[in-house]
């Protein structure tokens, strides 16, 4: 017999995967140095540091940032498009 509320278990389970493989890439750490440029970000692409010749470049770093989430956002609609978010 089809069980429709299996599917919400699934997905339950899934969001919960993300979830803790996020925690577990904001864990992680890159440092990139180049250039008078240093960035330090996290493996969730939340930068931490961002110096341009020696001093913070704040401003900077809030736009990378704001393009990543556009983004992710985007590819995130791409793939619910495509029936991989489901």
């Amino acid at each position: 017999m089809f069980n429709p509320l299996k599917g919400l278990g699934d997905l339950n389970k899934l969001r919960q995967q993300a979830s803790a493989m996020q925690k577990v890439l904001a864990q992680e750490e890159i440092i990139i140095e180049k250039d008078g440029i240093r960035i330090v970000m996290s493996g969730d692409q939340k930068i931490k540091e961002f110096i341009v010749d020696g001093a913070p470049a704040d401003h900077i770093a809030k736009v990378v940032e704001e393009a990543l989430r556009k983004t992710q956002a985007i590819a995130a609609q791409k793939m619910m498009s495509m029936g991989m978010g489901s």
